[in-house]
């Protein structure tokens, strides 16, 4: 994206502070990664916790969208780089609190290591997991930290790679979010084979937005979640939801 089109962008949606019923309605690009419970397809629409509360906030404020699932990494790079961008749900750190802008946190997550049923771990701490062959996925967030503090982190590119090599030996534990490993490990029927064996840390996530998008539509879409959050919505959203990956209650 050249500075000309990120500049176009920003002059565009800038209008959209200004009153009067001419103001064009924003249109966003929101990129995700299939993650359920969180985003997942059921019966070809795309459907989870957080997408149902992303699409509440898109009505509340007023903006035309459009939501696509692809490989996180590209949902990444497409949020830093395309100035009508949006992904969903990144965790918020300090490495990159200056590439996005901000909206949230949507929800929380539970890092957590899943094990083999059974087996006596030990584990108490992450300390003591240094001692074990740890399963992660490809761009994700867990991994990564794990990785660069030392751990022996080995990376899958598809979800279902890590329980498999796990129930087989090639893995000890395996990092997941307690939601979407919950939400796998029921899915696949694999509840009295993989447990969790330690929760580890608790973050926040959140819609990321590149930096071409105005701070008042910013601004907006958190006043939004933070109206839902107070009148309840977002909880009775979630409440439609388990962790075990099935369909949302009517």
């Amino acid at each position: 994206m050249n500075s000309f089109s990120r500049l176009a962008w920003s002059l565009t949606l800038a209008g959209l502070s200004l009153a009067g019923h001419a103001a064009p309605r924003p249109r966003l690009y929101i990129a995700t990664e299939n993650s359920p419970p969180s985003v997942m397809m059921d019966q070809g629409r795309l459907t989870g916790f957080t997408t149902e509360k992303i699409r509440t906030i898109m009505e509340r404020v007023g903006i035309d969208y459009e939501i696509e699932i692809l490989p996180f990494k590209r949902a990444y790079l497409q949020a830093q780089t395309r100035a009508d961008t949006c992904t969903y749900s990144l965790t918020r750190i300090p490495e990159r609190e200056r590439l996005f802008k901000w909206v949230g946190p949507t929800h929380k997550s539970d890092w957590t290591l899943f094990g083999l049923a059974g087996r006596d771990y030990k584990v108490a701490s992450l300390e003591d997991a240094r001692k074990y062959r740890i399963g992660a996925y490809f761009g994700d967030v867990r991994g990564e930290t794990l990785a660069a503090q030392g751990y022996s982190v080995s990376i899958v590119r598809e979800r279902l790679s890590n329980p498999r090599k796990l129930l087989v030996k090639r893995i000890d534990l395996w990092a997941s979010s307690l939601q979407m490993g919950g939400s796998i490990v029921a899915d696949n029927g694999w509840a009295d084979k993989i447990v969790p064996v330690l929760t580890f840390k608790r973050t926040e996530l959140y819609l990321a937005c590149n930096l071409a998008l105005p701070d008042d539509l910013v601004a907006r879409m958190n006043a939004a979640l933070r109206a839902m959050d107070a009148e309840g919505v977002s909880a009775a959203i979630e409440r439609k939801y388990n962790w075990q990956g099935l369909r949302p209650r009517p």
